[in-house]
């Protein structure tokens, strides 16, 4: 089974383009944090950065609602690629997560909801007959 929960801050503003078949794609780098204490009992904190991908309505949704410091709950899968650098000639390789759904955690204002590809939660499903008009009023907003 190949499956990641994360909870933690967006990094950065979301970045979005569209696949040639037409099919949104928003990449986000994601922070999570980790605190432990050292064998001598010292408080420490440490934090991963992760790359997550989403397509499609999810795609929509978290370059629309997510921003710098957004509190998200992201499940998702690893998916590891590899290429050969062409100056060096090195295999290079990189792990980002694919995200299958994701949830805004905090006030509305950082965002709350739910959006799942697998769902018809509030049109953020595919293959719902629904969606987000250009301009969403409140009654639109999936949260």
């Amino acid at each position: 089974m190949n499956k990641v929960i994360l909870l933690g801050n967006v990094g950065s503003p979301p970045e979005s383009r569209s696949l040639p078949n037409g099919q949104a794609v928003t990449t986000l780098s994601l922070a999570t944090n980790r605190k432990y204490k050292s064998s001598s009992g010292e408080p420490k904190k440490e934090t991963e950065w992760h790359k997550l991908v989403c397509y499609g309505k999810t795609a929509e949704i978290a370059a629309q609602y997510l921003n710098k410091g957004s509190q998200v709950l992201v499940e998702g899968r690893l998916k590891t690629s590899s290429w050969e650098d062409r100056q060096t000639g090195q295999k290079r390789y990189k792990t980002e997560i694919v995200v299958d759904s994701l949830e805004f955690v905090g006030g509305r204002g950082s965002g709350a909801g739910r959006s799942e590809e697998s769902s018809d939660f509030a049109g953020a499903s595919e293959s719902s007959a629904g969606g987000f008009a250009d301009d969403p009023s409140d009654d639109d907003i999936p949260f």
